[in-house]
């Protein structure tokens, strides 16, 4: 039997960057093999409404450093949520933590953090977008409260729109 955990979206929080350059650190020390760790997902821009969970992308130098960061990760207690886009992504999760983390190991040059991040900076840089994006989680949260995968999957179309505007530089 699964267990749906509620979709919790919280106003957004102005501690996330702070907590975010803290954990960085910490995966820094590591993973010193890093060559960069970003904050992704909605607690990355400001004002969004967000899960109260920090989104972490970290490029390795290549794939066979992900078995080697894996076992580090492991170790300090973070949970494997597996291989998730088909992408080479692959996502753990450290629920004793306050905010919780949610770290992604990814290769360099991969499609997913690439558009992840063009996908943040587009939100950050349109507010109009961006209210827009909240207005779609907070409607969704309601409607899928206890099905946290249709929740994300309903928010899948509006944000392929504005990667794809995003990367083709439109507005």
């Amino acid at each position: 039997m699964t267990t749906h955990n509620p979709v919790e979206l919280v106003p957004h929080d102005p501690q996330w960057p702070q907590a975010f350059r803290r954990i960085r650190d910490r995966l820094l020390g590591l993973l010193p093999q890093a060559l960069s760790i970003d904050h992704i997902g909605s607690t990355s821009i400001p004002g969004m409404t967000a899960k109260p969970l920090i989104d972490i992308d970290i490029i390795l130098p290549g794939l066979g450093h992900i078995e080697g960061a894996t076992r580090v990760l492991l170790a300090e207690g973070y949970e494997p949520r597996g291989n998730r886009y088909d992408d080479d992504v692959w996502a753990f999760l450290s629920r004793g933590s306050v905010p919780a983390e949610r770290v992604y190991l990814c290769p360099p040059g991969n499609s997913t953090h690439r558009n992840r991040l063009a996908f943040r900076d587009y939100l950050i840089a349109h507010p109009q977008a961006a209210a827009e994006y909240a207005a779609l989680k907070r409607r969704l949260a309601a409607e899928f409260r206890m099905d946290g995968d249709r929740y994300t999957a309903h928010k899948r179309e509006f944000v392929d729109a504005i990667v794809a505007r995003a990367l083709t530089g439109s507005r």
